[in-house]
């Protein structure tokens, strides 16, 4: 007799939502800036690494604004 290989999944609940919501950094029409390095530190990590948009909340488009201000701040070396 063959076993079931499905993986059952817990069904999620209201905690579940609640526990997963983002917190939004950026609004809809803020402008990301290279020079604004204390905002950007909000973005990357203790050792330097960008955060990625879905736990920042950003849309792709604002994520890829932060990516190049991040990597225009370290080539200023206004950030590790």
């Amino acid at each position: 007799m063959k076993k079931d290989t499905k993986k059952r999944t817990k069904r999620r609940d209201k905690q579940d939502d609640a526990a997963r919501t983002r917190t939004r950094l950026l609004k809809a029409d803020q402008v990301v800036d290279y020079r604004d390095y204390e905002f950007l530190r909000k973005f990357m990590t203790e050792r330097g690494k960008i955060v990625p948009g879905r736990v920042t909340g950003a849309n792709p488009k604002q994520q890829r604004q932060v990516k190049r201000a991040i990597r225009r701040a370290r080539v200023m070396g206004l950030l590790p």
